[in-house]
C-alpha cells in the first residue's frame, strides 16, 4: 500500500462582478460543490449595471480548485466573474476571466501578479500574425486577456466600495 502524497494548499478569490439575482444560489451551491464546505456570500448591488448584484469569496483548497471554479461557473453566460489562485512553490498561479460576450480566458500567474505567456501561446501569435506589426499586438493583447479586463474593469471599479481581501503567500 504507497501512501498518499500531500496535496499543495493555496489561496485564491471568487469575484462575481455581475450577477442576475436569480442565480445567486445557483452560484453559491457550484462554489460549495467544489470547496467541500457551507460558504456565505454577501451579494451587494452592482453599480455598473443595474438589477445586477456582485460577491466576492476568499478560498483555500489544494492546487487545481482554482481551475474548478471556474469550470464550475463557466455554464452560465449571463455571468461575469474573474478566479485567481495563488502560485506556490510548486505551481504556478492562474487567473481565470468571463464575460458573456467574449467567454472564457485563463492566464498563468507570477508570483507577483503579472500574466505569463507560455511559448506555445506566443508562437502561435506570432504565426497568426504573419509578421504584421499591428495583427502581433493584437494577438499579444488577446493572450494576455486585455479584451476581459477591458470588459470586466467598470465592474471591478464599481466593487471599490467592497470589504478588501487581503491574500497571503502559501508555501
Amino acid at each position: 500500500m504507497s501512501a498518499a502524497m500531500p496535496r499543495t494548499t493555496t489561496r485564491g478569490v471568487v469575484f462575481i462582478h455581475a450577477a442576475p439575482t436569480v442565480l445567486c444560489p445557483h452560484v453559491t451551491w457550484a462554489v460549495e460543490a467544489v470547496l467541500g464546505r457551507r460558504v456565505t456570500m454577501a451579494w451587494t448591488p452592482q453599480p455598473a449595471a443595474p438589477r445586477l448584484v456582485r460577491s466576492e469569496l476568499s478560498w483555500t483548497g489544494p492546487v487545481g480548485t482554482g481551475a474548478e471554479l471556474a469550470s464550475a461557473l463557466r455554464g452560465w453566460d449571463n455571468l461575469r466573474y474573474e478566479v485567481s489562485e495563488e502560485p506556490t512553490a510548486t505551481s504556478d498561479g492562474s487567473r481565470w476571466a468571463h464575460t458573456p460576450r467574449l467567454g472564457i480566458h485563463h492566464a498563468a500567474t507570477s508570483v507577483s501578479g503579472d500574466a505569463v505567456v507560455h511559448e506555445d501561446r506566443l508562437r502561435e501569435a506570432i504565426d497568426r500574425a504573419r509578421g504584421d506589426g499591428a495583427a502581433l499586438q493584437a494577438e499579444l493583447d488577446r493572450v494576455l486577456g486585455g479584451p476581459w479586463d477591458r470588459e470586466l474593469e467598470p465592474f471591478r471599479h464599481a466593487g471599490e466600495g467592497a470589504p478588501v481581501r487581503w491574500l497571503h503567500k502559501v508555501g
